[in-house]
């Protein structure tokens, strides 16, 4: 256990930033899921309109650094062309 008080406080807010970075993470990682779960059910109409919210979170996600732009692009990428390739 820190001893000073500033690296009490530092531990603090590193949990703190922890548990809501894991928060974000779980989040994104519920809405690919079920993102692709819509795919897969060839529920195409409802899976584009999930699509904005996965773009949306990956964008949100990318812009505080949990995860990198090229990562997030890649994604959007692959889950577009996932949905395009089920939809012909």
């Amino acid at each position: 256990m820190p001893i000073t008080l500033s690296a009490q406080k530092a531990l603090r807010q590193s949990r703190k930033r922890y548990l809501a970075n894991q928060k974000k993470k779980a989040g994104l990682k519920a809405t690919i899921k079920a993102f692709r779960k819509l795919v897969d059910q060839n529920k195409l109409k409802e899976a584009k309109e999930h699509l904005k919210l996965v773009y949306k979170n990956l964008d949100k996600v990318a812009k505080v650094n949990l995860i990198k732009k090229n990562k997030a692009s890649r994604l959007k990428s692959r889950l577009t062309a996932y949905l395009n390739k089920k939809s012909k």
